[in-house]
């Protein structure tokens, strides 16, 4: 699809253009990633009730999502305008995955965090289901409480907040397992967007989350 639209968001691998007030055009930087089964898996859960974006397949390819355009901030920016507390970021994170493991067919997102996370005026809504797949939902919470970990040990001003926000999701994590834990780590050790300093963290992170459950 031709792009005339204004470049409204960048990610770590792709970047987001405004087609109207309705639609945006999401594209993947160096081939990352498979938006045709991204936007089947998003039909999916829409098809339960899960809050997730619409989205137009058949104006689609591998390389460039057409979805429904939301209004509102990610949570993560709510937090930083002060319109939600860290440790609530963290609970609505956990009712979000608990709400996604409801869904028939196992179908675990793998990384649900407060940036993939909008605050629309109809409720949270979920982006990006790159990672989307079928599994096991103790790997999904090892993989939100791996992400939110990694930021709370490291030095960045936002560490605290993560910490909180960690603690709300681990708040009642029992779907968490030792081997969904060990999984994300792995994973995430192996995720070529993470730099190495992102990586050398993952040690104190698994530390801390195994002192909070």
């Amino acid at each position: 699809m031709e792009i005339t639209g204004r470049l409204i968001g960048s990610g770590r691998a792709s970047d987001v253009y405004e087609i109207d007030e309705a639609w945006v055009l999401r594209r993947a930087r160096d081939g990352y990633g498979d938006a045709l089964a991204e936007a089947a898996v998003m039909e999916r859960v829409r098809g339960h009730g899960y809050p997730v974006p619409r989205v137009r397949i058949a104006d689609s390819t591998r390389t460039e999502l057409v979805m429904e355009r939301l209004h509102g901030p990610t949570m993560l920016a709510a937090f930083g305008a002060g319109r939600i507390g860290a440790r609530e970021a963290g609970e609505v994170v956990a009712g979000l995955l608990r709400r996604l493991h409801a869904v028939p067919g196992r179908v675990v997102h793998l990384d649900l965090h407060p940036d993939n996370v909008m605050l629309t005026p109809d409720g949270p809504y979920v982006i990006d289901w790159a990672n989307a797949e079928e599994g096991d939902p103790g790997l999904d919470w090892g993989m939100s409480a791996v992400i939110l970990a990694q930021v709370a040990v490291g030095d960045e001003p936002i560490a605290e907040p993560a910490r909180a926000m960690l603690t709300g999701l681990l708040a009642d994590a029992s779907p968490m397992t030792e081997e969904g834990l060990s999984e994300a780590r792995r994973r995430r050790a192996a995720n070529p967007t993470m730099s190495r300093r992102e990586t050398e963290l993952l040690g104190q992170a698994e530390e801390l989350i195994r002192s909070l459950l």
